[in-house]
């Protein structure tokens, strides 16, 4: 007999949280990159944002197809084949030789990154209590800032030994498959788990969110359908808040060493402030979530405790605009600090937000639409970066960037509420 391992759900949380990690220092290989390889190959700004499209398209279609593909295959053997595939991909990316191949290996990237947030979001709702689920999405989520802060030095390490771009790609593509072994040893559903202690499993079965049926027992739901999702008012809620969200972020990890080259400042000589911004993003995650568990613990409801995050989040992204007016390079990196701190805080609570409200077996599903819904807002902001930033400059986009999540708070706001669907059981009330 096996023995049992001791808050198991935890170590499950770590593997999630260096998966995201993985996937990000693979998709952040090419923007640290970005300056070397538009002197190299001629591009414009407009030029290298049809590459980052290309990975949006593919992530924003992905999202929603993953999503529903892990809610009918399962976490396990999911989130291992698209590893698997976004490693290969990854890798790929170094036989490159021009706009079209890199447009296209990025496309073959964004597919296979597309299941990590849905399959995450997932084994969070399978695994943790709701109250701690906001301290597991902090931590699996923090995966993504601390995967940028890695990115530059481990790309710019390789290819400073090796005199080339084309060795990095490969390096950073090879770590997923030192993951895959590790995640399939110790992955399984807590229904089964051999390693799961009878006492965790009780409580996990008993406490998880989306695991609540209406009549006060334990079940994973149904899935629902496409149809039943996008008829609720709570699924919108999600999907425009992410839309109008993740834009900013990525604007900030595709453009940030852009922007700072731009400014004048030498990219080899900027490593400590390029990486200020995504360790505070980390401590967002971590601040968001321990704060809503916190006001949970203490006998605020779910929903209060997510939404007064969400307020403090959205208003702190307005730092974005100071960024304009400052000339040190340290002064600029504190206003994009305190802006991703305060991003990540919100974005930990909307990833919360399908584990919170829906069956188990459609988290994923929910969690894919919003990923779309981000994608596409991604994909809009991403060509309208390159063309602003080619015929005027990043001004506008830094105000536009600070304004632009007030609109999501106020969407999730009212959006995002008990309503008829959750007294007819369909959502867990919030």
């Amino acid at each position: 007999m096996s023995r049992h391992i001791r808050r198991l759900r935890w170590y499950i949380g770590a593997l999630l949280f260096l998966s995201t990690v993985i996937n990000y220092i693979d998709r952040q290989t090419l923007s640290v990159l970005a300056p070397v390889l538009k002197d190299q190959f001629h591009w414009t700004n407009s030029d290298f944002a049809l590459i980052v499209i290309a990975f949006r398209v593919a992530y924003s279609v992905g999202q929603t197809v993953c999503g529903r593909w892990l809610d009918r295959i399962g976490t396990r053997t999911g989130l291992s084949i698209a590893v698997a595939f976004y490693s290969v991909s990854a890798m790929l990316s170094s036989l490159a030789v021009g706009l079209r191949s890199f447009a296209m290996f990025r496309f073959l990237l964004g597919l296979g990154e597309s299941a990590n947030w849905p399959g995450a979001t997932k084994a969070v709702a399978e695994w943790f209590p709701r109250r701690e689920s906001g301290w597991a999405v902090a931590l699996f989520d923090s995966g993504s800032s601390i995967g940028a802060a890695l990115a530059p030095f481990i790309v710019l390490s390789v290819y400073k030994l090796a005199g080339s771009w084309r060795p990095a790609f490969i390096v950073t593509g090879l770590l997923g498959f030192l993951w895959i072994p590790l995640f399939r040893s110790l992955y399984r559903s807590p229904e089964d788990h051999p390693r799961l202690s009878p006492e965790e499993r009780t409580d996990i079965l008993a406490n998880r969110a989306s695991a609540a049926a209406p009549d006060g027992g334990v079940s994973t739901g149904p899935l629902l359908t496409y149809g039943t999702l996008l008829s609720l008012r709570q699924t919108w809620g999600i999907i425009v808040g992410k839309a109008l969200t993740d834009p900013v972020w990525f604007f900030i990890t595709d453009w940030f060493a852009i922007f700072i080259v731009s400014r004048g400042f030498k990219l080899e000589d900027s490593l400590l402030a390029f990486w200020v911004p995504f360790v505070a993003a980390d401590l967002g995650n971590f601040a968001g979530g321990g704060l809503s568990s916190v006001l949970i613990t203490r006998g605020w409801s779910v929903g209060a405790a997510r939404k007064f995050v969400i307020v403090l989040g959205a208003l702190g992204m307005l730092f974005l605009i100071p960024a304009i007016y400052v000339a040190s390079l340290y002064a600029l990196a504190a206003c994009f600090a305190i802006a991703t701190f305060c991003y990540a805080a919100l974005s930990t609570m909307i990833l919360n937000l399908p584990a919170d409200l829906y069956p188990a077996r459609s988290v994923a599903s929910v969690s894919g639409l919003s990923g779309t819904g981000a994608g596409i807002g991604t994909i809009i902001a991403t060509y309208t970066t390159g063309y602003v930033a080619d015929h005027y400059s990043f001004e506008p986009l830094l105000i536009g960037a600070s304004l632009v999540p007030l609109v999501a708070m106020v969407a999730l706001l009212m959006l995002v509420r008990n309503t008829e669907a959750t007294r007819r059981g369909l959502v867990t009330p919030i």
